[in-house]
């Protein structure tokens, strides 16, 4: 079974096209382009992570806090579920939240991880060929 890709054009790229405004055309093209990266970085994540199980929970004895959700969301450092030690709560959301089948919030929290320092390397796998790596590094470029 092949697959399908499918490129949405904003309209106002389109409308730069047509109307040979260059400059807009190119920079409409870097935002699709940037959309389609972190869409497809996002969907590689879930599928690392959870392999797309919005009620997926891991406890990680170590560190005495769980990860929840699609995107397996630490209740460390993003969510409050009430029982980690020192937890941060960045998210200010509920880890419960995290295991719902609308991915809003989800995604809202993912995208605050992402804005940390520490940015995607916070979802960590473990070893592959001999490095560090995590979920999106497996995924490679789009």
């Amino acid at each position: 079974m092949g697959s399908t890709a499918v490129l949405v054009i904003p309209h106002s790229c389109l409308s730069a096209l047509l109307q040979d405004d260059i400059t807009e055309a190119i920079d409409c093209a870097k935002r699709v382009v940037k959309i389609h990266k972190v869409l497809y970085h996002g969907l590689c994540l879930a599928q690392h992570e959870s392999n797309f199980n919005t009620k997926a929970t891991n406890y990680n004895p170590g560190g005495q806090s769980t990860d929840y959700g699609i995107f397996q969301i630490n209740s460390r450092s993003w969510c409050n579920d009430g029982k980690t030690p020192k937890a941060v709560n960045a998210c200010g959301i509920s880890c419960s939240a995290l295991l719902q089948d609308d991915i809003t919030q989800a995604i809202k929290c993912a995208k605050r991880v992402v804005r940390d320092p520490q940015g995607v390397k916070a979802w960590y796998v473990g070893t592959w060929e001999g490095k560090t790596v995590g979920s999106v590094d497996l995924c490679g470029e789009p």
